[in-house]
């Protein structure tokens, strides 16, 4: 069991100081996870304490690669809707 924090992560060290278990370390590009400390709060939260304050949508997936804090998870708005709003806006 592991989360992932992928390339989109700007470092802003939101989700470092709220894991439980110590496993999300500071590098370069971007944070990481040590897997063999990850439990993905298990036992300790509801959701994985990372991805409910990770301000990039998308940025921390799951074991399976599927993202923990999803596009539209902080907006609310669904992705689509948020694709035809920014197509509106660009055409005028």
């Amino acid at each position: 069991m592991a989360y992932q924090i992928i390339d989109s992560c700007v470092n802003c060290w939101a989700c470092e100081p709220l894991c439980p278990s110590g496993a999300i370390h500071s590098a370069q590009p971007h944070f990481f996870i040590d897997r063999n400390r990850c439990n993905e709060c298990d036992g300790e939260h509801v959701e994985a304490q990372c991805a409910s304050i990770c301000p990039i949508e998308g940025a921390i997936l799951d074991r399976w690669g599927v993202p923990a804090n999803p596009p539209g998870s902080l907006t609310g708005i669904p992705p689509a809707r948020m694709r035809a709003a920014m197509a509106e806006i660009r055409s005028r």
